[in-house]
């Protein structure tokens, strides 16, 4: 120990025993209790020879070791923020413990895993209305554990500070006027007041901490530990899953993001019946994950196991196929003979990858991409995971949309990659032709090359061997060979609805199917349609299918609120987002509805921001490397309050605009 260790220990020695009794509630609070009796208590008062004779004489008795006010907690503070001065003062009075006294097993280890700790993390000052300020809890450098703590309307609220999605530092992010915490990263939204999530693609609320305001310091009491990497809470069948009733319930047919979220929301709302997912899938994953890093395994990208289902949720995890559903009857027959009854159906089916009718198209290694087993097919045959110049196969990507993009950016260092699109640029229906052209510049620098407004003739090969070349009609009319040894098709997908069009539903032209603005499908009072397949109204259009992982999640978050007695209507701004060499992030309608872009920013430098607009009102805006603006233009979208073009255009800043002032 230091000097200025033992120093503090020797001082005052019965104003030291009398902090430790008092100071820290939870654990600490009672350490007093347990100090003569724990080995685990690691002798903080050792260096004071007073104390030490004192245990020898006659130890007091629990009840005299009890105080409840402290006068020196920056003391008490000080030492417990310094483990190894606590440990190198174990031996002295661990020497002097009575040889007939018996630790305590409950209080084992209890000290260095500080079960909750109240700590001073700063002033009241430093966090301005309608400002969030991350502080440190514990530790320093990389080690350091944060909270954040929130002004809402001159009211303080403190949570953990990640993201429960990826982890984004929230403290990044954007505070709205209502106590709305946006992650920076891709819009997931918790309350300040409480940490529960509001808006996906998180699922896990944040953690909750108490706050204290003494004079102008901060005090937050928390668990470290639990505070680490980026924890949450999960949400749970209140009541635990004995008290669900049993019955028809509600069956949701697919397991996807919509999925999951409207089964969590369901249990958040308090509803106890019986809850039945249908998935071809063993678990629920972060699909997302499969297309941006090409993940295979299972474990990586399993966002709520069966198990998790089963004994968290008291759901269901069906593993089957629905192949019709009647509506009369109420029911659905599964593909394992199964027939199941319901309450409420919620179809949630998703996409099916679009396969293009052109000769070679059914070869070995003609691949698509949209579950781990597709993952799977495209590594084994790109193989090079060490990304070896002389072992690189040729890659030929036909699509240049999202899902293209994405996995021809993933395999650039493992393989020699093409793209084929039809568009002039990629992403030129969605993101316009400067943004498209600037990102296609900055993957051609990565290795990466176009051949764009082309169409694909066939794919030449041979049945058992795969591949040999891509042909296509090149934007000169003329045909030529691309050399290929993988082909991975990333022309879209179309909604998984076939057996909805066999059991007699009215689809749009598209496949989708038509719902209100609570997600009902006309006609039926008891089912309702979300994700990929739900052609929902939006704000720029009556019946709209938004492909977007958001999209679905929150649409599922609705639907439960409507199942569980809150009629709801969803009416979300659609945000996504994209690997692209950077993070593309991008909130609005856009796609049609806009006639103008206006760019600040170099999207060939993987720096910018987009502004969509229909005449003067912007519709959408998309952006790589500015965060937060993409989440706070989201937020001015949702309330009525963006900018016009053209006051964007003379120069004004979304991130300038106050929304603390804005509701």
């Amino acid at each position: 120990m230091d000097q200025h260790g033992e120093a503090l220990l020797a001082a005052k020695p019965a104003r030291w025993q009398r902090l430790l009794q008092t100071r820290v509630r939870g654990v600490v609070n009672r350490a007093l209790e347990s100090v003569v009796e724990s080995v685990s208590m690691r002798g903080l008062v050792a260096g004071d020879p007073h104390s030490s004779a004192g245990l020898h004489e006659q130890p007091r008795r629990v009840q005299q070791r009890r105080t409840i006010v402290s006068t020196q907690p920056r003391l008490l503070m000080l030492l417990l923020r310094q483990p190894s001065l606590l440990v190198s003062a174990a031996r002295p009075l661990l020497s002097a413990l009575p040889r007939t006294y018996t630790p305590k097993a409950t209080f084992t280890s209890s000290i260095f895993k500080m079960s909750e700790q109240r700590v001073r993390v700063g002033s009241a000052k430093e966090v301005a209305q309608g400002k969030m300020k991350e502080f440190t809890f514990a530790g320093e450098g990389d080690d350091a554990v944060k909270v954040l703590v929130s002004n809402v309307k001159g009211q303080l609220h403190a949570t953990s500070s990640k993201c429960t999605h990826y982890g984004a530092p929230l403290a990044n992010g954007v505070l709205t006027g209502d106590g709305r915490i946006i992650c920076p990263w891709h819009g997931a939204c918790f309350h300040a007041k409480n940490g529960e999530i509001e808006d996906a693609p998180a699922l896990d609320s944040l953690l909750s901490l108490k706050l204290e305001v003494e004079g102008d310091d901060l005090f937050v009491t928390a668990d470290a530990e639990k505070l680490k990497g980026k924890p949450g809470v999960a949400p749970s069948c209140k009541g635990g899953v004995k008290s669900i009733a049993k019955g028809k319930g509600v069956v949701v047919v697919g397991g996807g993001a919509g999925a999951i979220n409207c089964v969590e929301e369901l249990r958040k709302s308090g509803f106890q019946g019986a809850i039945t997912i249908v998935s071809n899938e063993q678990a629920i994953i972060d699909r997302t994950k499969l297309s941006k890093a090409l993940i295979a395994d299972a474990d990586k990208v399993t966002w709520r196991s069966k198990a998790h289902l089963d004994n968290v949720l008291g759901v269901e995890l069906e593993n089957a196929t629905v192949t019709a559903v009647d509506a009369k009857a109420k029911s659905v027959t599964l593909d394992n003979g199964r027939k199941l009854e319901y309450e409420n159906l919620v179809l949630a089916t998703g996409g099916t990858p679009k396969r293009i009718p052109i000769p070679g198209a059914d070869l070995p290694n003609v691949l698509v991409l949209r579950q781990i087993s597709d993952t799977k097919a495209i590594n084994e045959a790109v193989g090079n995971e060490d990304g070896e110049a002389s072992n690189k196969k040729n890659v030929v990507v036909i699509g240049s949309s999202f899902i293209g993009m994405e996995a021809a950016i993933a395999l650039t260092k493992r393989a020699n990659v093409s793209v084929v699109g039809m568009e002039k640029v990629p992403f030129e229906r969605v993101l316009g032709e400067q943004v498209g052209g600037g990102l296609m510049k900055a993957q051609i620098k990565n290795g990466l090359k176009f051949y764009m407004e082309a169409g694909v003739e066939r794919i030449d090969g041979e049945s058992g061997s795969g591949p040999k070349a891509v042909v296509i009609k090149n934007s000169e009319g003329k045909e030529e060979s691309l050399p290929a040894d993988v082909v991975i098709l990333g022309v879209g997908v179309a909604p998984a609805t076939g057996y909805l069009k066999e059991s007699g539903f009215q689809l749009e032209k598209d496949g989708g199917i038509a719902v209100d603005s609570k997600l009902r499908v006309e006609g039926h009072r008891d089912i309702f349609a979300i994700g990929d397949i739900a052609a929902a109204p939006t704000r720029a259009s009556p019946h709209s299918r938004i492909e977007h992982w958001n999209v679905a999640s929150n649409q599922g978050r609705a639907v439960a609120k409507t199942l569980a007695g809150t009629e709801t209507d969803y009416d979300k701004v659609a945000i996504f987002w994209s690997a692209l060499g950077s993070q593309l992030r991008y909130c609005g309608s856009g796609g049609p509805q806009f006639d103008t872009v206006h760019v600040d920013g170099k999207p060939e430098e993987l720096k910018f921001s987009a502004y969509y607009a229909k005449g003067d009102e912007v519709v959408a805006v998309a952006t790589m490397g500015v965060d937060p603006l993409m989440v706070q233009c989201s937020e001015l979208l949702r309330i009525g309050a963006m900018p016009s073009l053209s006051d964007i255009k003379n120069g004004k800043d979304p991130l300038s605009l106050d929304l603390s002032a804005k509701m």
